[in-house]
């Protein structure tokens, strides 16, 4: 979600501030801005929409000075105006803020009895004006922090800049993520190492409730108990690259090209010959009885979709929960379960905190795409999906990626367990194996998926459908096209049609099928035809055979190439994102950065 810069440096801060800003755009923001210290003065500059009205306020209104920060500002509290951007400022400091406080309100009340009253809608203002007040009363910059964290609730980044101090930042961390970028005297403060990346590939990540002191020489870290803290120092490999189009017009484009890709990455990390190997300290899984799945948004769906594989093929219960829902319903947890958390991000807050309901209940395991995440270094063990670098923030790499590696953990899970057999274990692996030509192939279908999606622009609703594994990429692709496009999408299992979702059907509504020739596909044919004699506009997502069988009669057709019925769902997630990402850029919408949206969710 926001993105926080920081720098101590000897360059000019302001146009280190921006691109750094400009590589945390892909978290989702409505507003920007920056301060500075220069000969001891405090000044900022912020605007609304994209950053280029920041910079083109930068050329109009420079700030000078080698100490700031920056921040893109995803609202939570108050509209998305100049006056609610980032900095806030009151009296000697400036305070950028990932996250929510929770109990500004009771603190504005407080601060109202000493005269102080808010300028603004947001919660942040309120740390500004408390830290303000506090170093009114004589506390130093240090001090004053040290006061105001102790009194904040909720989740939290900070970082404060004060006037007169050009060579000071203070940074805290409380649920949101937050990195320390090492120089050679200088130092900065990130949301994440992709902003620091051009910077400094020397990273320290806070740990929770950690609190540092930073100058150009020194870096002072401090524990939730307000104990000097060591946290290592790590050098990260992000190529820079990575952030470019490569050529495509979005980066949602050049990441699902990239997916045969990257899940030969994943595949030559997890295969062996004659079966899965899993990073240390591994799974054995004849300890479990039980697997609990737990994730938000698409890695949900990752989850429901594993669920299958699990069952099926190890004979494992699994359940399955929305991050958000999981620790308000307070579940059980019994002995032998293997918990198991998928993020893309590995800093999602609700997944986060649900992780955290189940410490020292069991096991914990996650799949993440940042293997220095929260996520991942609470985890027992953390399997990396391998996606690199995804910047548009409807997933799509990550997502086929996370697929790949629970489908991998499922044929671990099988031969631990004695339910899979040597023999049809290889035959899952032949079949992984050939899935990134599998996809290669899949992706020769996008002319024919753009010339559908310039009818479907046209639509108010959409509805997909699918069975068994199916059903839950049904969900996901119409995620994906309400994601970006912005019309109305539903998925829904296949037999659930007449359980009411047909009431929908008319002339006017497209209805995908996602129907590989596979033991399912005249169940869901059946579907197509009650759909069909109704009026509605079907978009048959199939194989060739299929296509042979039961086309006859359908709006459009997309054809796939014949896949192994358990690795359908990954495959067929590319016609689904090419139909969202089609239909986008026919509505002419924000293909990246869609309306309201945030990569990193780190707020619940």
């Amino acid at each position: 979600m926001c993105g926080i810069v920081g720098v101590l440096g000897d360059h000019e801060a302001a146009p280190l501030l921006v691109e750094a800003l400009k590589r945390l755009e892909y978290r989702g923001y409505d507003s920007a801005g920056i301060a500075t210290v220069n000969e001891g003065t405090l000044e900022r500059r912020r605007a609304t929409g994209k950053l280029v009205n920041l910079s083109d306020k930068l050329v109009h209104e420079p700030l000078a000075g080698k100490a700031g920060i920056g921040h893109t500002r995803w609202a939570t509290h108050g509209a998305p105006t100049e006056s609610n951007a980032h900095p806030h400022s009151y009296g000697p400091v400036a305070v950028v803020h990932n996250g929510i406080v929770e109990n500004f309100r009771d603190l504005r009340e407080e601060l109202a009895s000493h005269g102080i009253t808010p300028q603004t809608e947001t919660d942040t203002e309120t740390v500004a004006l408390l830290t303000g007040h506090y170093m009114a009363t004589g506390l130093g910059p240090r001090a004053a922090c040290e006061q105001v964290l102790a009194r904040l609730e909720g989740a939290f980044a900070l970082c404060f800049l004060f006037e007169g101090e050009d060579n000071l930042l203070i940074a805290a961390r409380k649920g949101s993520p937050l990195a320390i970028g090492h120089g050679e005297g200088e130092v900065f403060v990130g949301s994440d190492a992709i902003a620091l990346a051009p910077l400094t590939d020397r990273i320290t990540y806070l740990e929770d409730g950690d609190w540092a002191v930073l100058t150009r020489d020194s870096i002072e870290i401090f524990d939730a108990a307000n104990r000097r803290a060591n946290r290592p120092v790590k050098t990260v490999s992000i190529d820079a690259t990575h952030i470019d189009k490569g050529g495509f017009k979005h980066f949602m484009a050049k990441e699902i090209a990239e997916q045969p890709s990257v899940i030969g990455d994943a595949l030559g990390f997890y295969l062996t010959e004659n079966g899965v190997q899993l990073p240390e300290p591994g799974l054995d899984f004849t300890r479990f009885d039980r697997l609990t799945m737990v994730a938000c948004g698409t890695a949900f769906y990752a989850c429901l979709t594993a669920k299958y594989w699990f069952e099926q093929i190890a004979r494992l219960p699994v359940e399955v929960d929305i991050a958000s829902e999981f620790r308000y319903r307070e579940p059980p947890i019994p002995a032998n379960t293997l918990a198991l958390f998928v993020s893309q991000s590995g800093e999602t807050a609700d997944t986060l905190a649900a992780l955290r309901y189940c410490e020292d209940k069991a096991m914990i395991a996650s799949v993440v795409n940042v293997s220095e995440s929260s996520i991942a270094r609470a985890s027992d063990i953390a399997l990396p999906i391998l996606a690199g670098t995804e910047i548009g923030v409807a997933s799509t790499k990550a997502f086929t990626c996370q697929l790949t590696v629970l489908f991998a953990m499922a044929i671990k899970a099988g031969l631990d367990r004695g339910t899979l057999s040597v023999e049809a274990a290889k035959a899952h692996l032949a079949d992984l194996q050939s899935l990134p030509g599998l996809m290669h192939h899949a992706l020769g279908a996008d002319s024919d998926i753009k010339a559908t999606a310039l009818r479907l622009a046209e639509a108010r609703d959409v509805l997909f459908l699918g069975r068994g594994a199916l059903y839950p990429l049904a969900m996901e692709g119409a995620l994906k096209l309400k994601e970006i496009s912005y019309i109305h999408a539903e998925g829904y299992a296949s037999g659930e049609l007449k359980h009411g979702p047909i009431a929908l059907i008319d002339k006017h509504t497209p209805v995908v099928f996602l129907a590989p020739s596979d033991g399912l596909f005249d169940k869901t044919i059946s579907n197509m035809q009650e759909v069909m004699a109704r009026a509605g506009k079907v978009v048959l997502v199939t194989d060739a055979k299929g296509a042979k069988v039961a086309g006859e009669g359908t709006w459009r057709q997309i054809i796939m190439p014949e896949v192994s019925p358990a690795l359908a769902p990954i495959l067929y997630a590319l016609p689904a994102q090419l139909i969202a990402y089609h239909t986008a850029v026919a509505k002419g919408t924000d293909v990246d950065q869609p309306r309201n949206l945030a990569k990193s969710v780190t707020v619940e």
